[in-house]
């Protein structure tokens, strides 16, 4: 079974500030239907008013390459203008980048410490990666205690690929006692929210358990499951 490694996403997670959150919504609006220069219209005033998320969508959108000259110099000095204001997800990428070494110099140190701010601002994919780079020692001494805990907490946000290393990490032992029924609770639980390779795990982890322990198992994940529904639905509600 192989464990998954760093993910790379770029997703705006949410506005820090009402007064501009309107004008941020329609420009990422605007950016996901391929109405570039719509929407690069409505982030530039944000981003001359230092508007972080703004920063950070502008910062993709030279990153990228839509509708302006790709410009990774400029989109690693919007990352960091946001990422100086603790925004998440310029934090992430501007970890990613680090991590690559591609557009600035490999740092896997200065990674890591970006990932970790954004990990504790509980960003679930942050959190997912940070684990990742405990487990894997990148930019820090290898932590496998450590990387368990990252990703339970990602996992208990309901974030798939850390459920299902979080099922490895009880199946091996690692940073945790081992335990065939947790990760089969783990498994199942990722496959729940359609990871396929859980359901595979789900079902080598099935042939290592009696009739009872698949039952109470079962249930176990289940109601583990419906508690991170409820707590997602509840974040959002109070978030709306």
């Amino acid at each position: 079974m192989k464990k998954l490694t760093l993910i790379a996403l770029s997703i705006a997670l949410f506005a820090q500030s009402p007064a501009y959150s309107a004008d941020l919504d329609l420009g990422i609006y605007e950016l996901n239907r391929g109405e570039f220069k719509a929407a690069i219209a409505e982030f530039e005033p944000l981003v001359a008013a230092e508007y972080a998320p703004a920063q950070y969508q502008m910062g993709l959108i030279y990153l990228n390459g839509y509708g302006v000259v790709k410009n990774q110099q400029k989109a690693l000095e919007l990352f960091n203008l946001a990422a100086s204001q603790n925004y998440p997800d310029a934090l992430f990428d501007l970890s990613l980048l680090y991590s690559e070494g591609e557009v600035t110099k490999k740092d896997l140190k200065t990674a890591y410490a970006l990932m970790e701010r954004a990990a504790n601002m509980d960003l679930p994919r942050a959190q997912f990666n940070l684990a990742v780079m405990l487990e894997n020692g990148l930019g820090v001494t290898r932590n496998h205690l450590q990387a368990s805990r990252w990703y339970q907490k990602a996992a208990d946000q309901n974030y798939a690929l850390a459920q299902f290393n979080l099922a490895l990490m009880y199946f091996e032992g690692k940073g945790v006692a081992k335990s065939i029924e947790k990760s089969y609770i783990w498994n199942i639980i990722a496959a729940k929210n359609g990871y396929k390779m859980a359901e595979k795990s789900r079902d080598m982890d099935e042939h290592k358990l009696t009739v009872e322990q698949i039952k109470d198992n079962r249930e176990k994940a289940d109601a583990i499951y419906r508690k991170i529904i409820e707590q997602r639905e509840l974040k959002l509600k109070n978030f709306s």
